[in-house]
């Protein structure tokens, strides 16, 4: 089978086509012949060799992604050959708070990724996908999907009626957008791109900000809420944002902090969040009982990811620095 790996060294440019056998399933695990993958921004990371230096190498790269089951080994009762399953991200956290054990367990680094022809898995780390969608939309929900979900529904605290505040227009945020759409919330979009905006608000934006046009977009969103604020931000920024987020959000309310796009570390004046009592609250994907339960609701309401552009196995690399320029609206997928 075909597999693509990081090979001798990080970068774009060491990753290669190689030729590894196809695997056997052993008892509890099942046999995935690959439909389709999605990308996210750690895939790009990793490839760097910026996510986790010392990711011990060759690496076939890529956590997300969707299979049919092709064989299963013994004992397996969850799913049957010929299911169309979804391999969850971190491999071992079924429930429950994560544990260094659990977070451990992830594809695409530590573990083997999904951009190879065929995928052996335990059958726990596994789930069915939503009959209604296509295979890139299906392969796109594990990581992306599911951190916007645990973002607003999981450990975060959206109610139908309120506000919520999404950074960019990315796979993460604009699952962010439809998902509290679903919960009843209204939903503010930020993007330097008013091209962009007008997309989302075809996709039910309540309001839109152009943060190279209002650059304390915070106070902006506070204006909007006529000076009550977000009663949740999805902050993918990270350092360079999370100022902007804090003037943003509501008394009480919450940011959501799963991503960091412009850097780590900064100086923040942390006086708001204790004076006007706000959450901040780390959003690590989620495990596999929180998947289920999103894609119950995303069937419930037959909602579709919106993916911007699917490309070949073999154009891999060009999906990857095509996500490397940015200028992506959903999700990147790779058809097998």
């Amino acid at each position: 089978m075909k597999v693509l790996e990081i090979q001798e060294g990080f970068g774009l440019e060491h990753l290669r086509f190689a030729e590894r056998p196809i695997p056997d399933p052993a008892p509890g695990q099942v046999l995935l012949r690959m439909r389709a993958a999605a990308l996210n921004y750690r895939d790009l990371l990793t490839i760097r060799g910026e996510y986790n230096p010392r990711q011990p190498l060759p690496l076939v790269a890529c956590s997300d992604g969707v299979g049919e089951v092709a064989e299963v080994g013994e004992g397996v009762k969850r799913v049957s050959v010929g299911d169309r399953v979804i391999p969850i991200f971190a491999q071992r956290w079924i429930a429950g708070a994560p544990t260094r054990e659990k977070v451990r367990s992830t594809l695409g680094g530590p573990l083997d990724g999904t951009l190879a022809e065929y995928v052996v898995l335990d059958a726990d780390g596994v789930v069915l996908a939503p009959a209604h969608l296509g295979d890139e939309e299906a392969a796109s929900l594990p990581c992306s999907a599911l951190t916007a979900w645990n973002a607003l529904a999981g450990e975060g605290p959206v109610a139908a009626g309120d506000t919520v505040l999404v950074e960019g227009t990315g796979g993460v945020a604009i699952f962010a957008l439809q998902i509290a759409q679903l919960l009843g919330a209204r939903v503010i979009v930020t993007s330097s791109s008013d091209e962009k905006l007008e997309r989302a608000r075809s996709l039910g934006a309540w309001e839109t900000i152009n943060y190279r046009k209002a650059q304390e977009w915070g106070k902006q969103a506070r204006r909007l809420t006529d000076g009550v604020g977000v009663n949740v931000v999805v902050e993918v920024g990270g350092a360079k944002t999370l100022a902007q987020a804090l003037a943003a959000v509501a008394f009480g309310g919450q940011i959501s902090l799963v991503g960091n796009l412009t850097g780590g570390s900064l100086d923040l004046n942390i006086v708001p969040v204790f004076m006007r009592q706000i959450r901040l609250q780390g959003i690590l994907v989620g495990h596999r009982d929180a998947l289920e339960t999103m894609n119950r609701k995303i069937s419930a309401h037959g909602m579709r990811p919106v993916i911007d552009r699917v490309f070949s196995f073999e154009e891999s690399r060009k999906a990857l620095e095509y996500m490397a320029g940015g200028g992506h609206f959903g999700k990147i997928c790779i058809r097998f």
